[in-house]
């Protein structure tokens, strides 16, 4: 089975997930490993049993879902236990993510959006995709975005950034870069521009990966 995946990234605040929404609306399929976080670590979630045994009952909510701001402060003091965190869960989402970009593939789309927060640091991105996306903008930006949204303070923010790849580093191998800076509605004539590239792309088979 062959098909077009798109990785799609960016730091913390950029907007992968406006960008996401775009391409969805616009007829994309997206696989955001986000989602899939979210539903292994909700209530009953298949990574929950490995985490509490793992971490203990501190850090799970009491409706049985992880207790991601426990668990942030956790990996912020201890980059053991950051590695344990991703030890349980990169494994399990990667798998999932790959399940669902095979599937989506195998019932006829022409590309997927796989959106991955972290892809550059997960080393393998270029086995995984076929291009890379790049939601950009400033940090000061993105710092100002995540601090009206989540009430985290700018030292958390900061220390999160530090922990992603560098806007430089990210920028640097973007085959496409979607600029949002700018106002919400600049972000869609983006995503349709890079959407009809994407339809000729898979085409004409330019870029093709074998997935499966």
């Amino acid at each position: 089975m062959t098909g077009q995946i798109v990785g799609l990234t960016g730091g913390i605040g950029s907007g992968k997930s406006a960008a996401a929404k775009c391409f969805a609306a616009l007829g994309a399929t997206v696989v955001d490993t986000d989602a899939i976080a979210h539903e292994l670590t909700g209530p009953a979630g298949a990574a929950m049993s490995a985490l509490k045994a793992a971490f203990g009952a501190g850090v799970i909510a009491a409706d049985g879902r992880l207790d991601r701001a426990a668990m942030r402060t956790l990996v912020f003091s201890d980059d053991g236990a950051r590695k344990r965190l991703e030890a349980i869960l990169h494994p399990m989402i990667r798998a999932a993510s790959d399940l669902q970009c095979r599937q989506a593939l195998a019932a006829g789309a022409p590309y997927v959006v796989l959106v991955v927060p972290l892809l550059l640091e997960s080393g393998e991105y270029r086995q995984r995709v076929n291009r890379v996306a790049v939601v950009d903008c400033d940090d000061e930006v993105r710092i100002a975005r995540v601090a009206a949204r989540s009430g985290l303070s700018r030292k958390d923010i900061e220390r999160i950034m530090a922990a992603q790849a560098s806007r430089h580093d990210r920028l640097a191998v973007a085959d496409d870069v979607i600029d949002n800076s700018g106002a919400p509605d600049a972000l869609l004539p983006q995503v349709e521009r890079l959407h009809r590239l994407y339809l000729i792309l898979a085409e004409q088979g330019g870029g093709i990966l074998t997935t499966g």
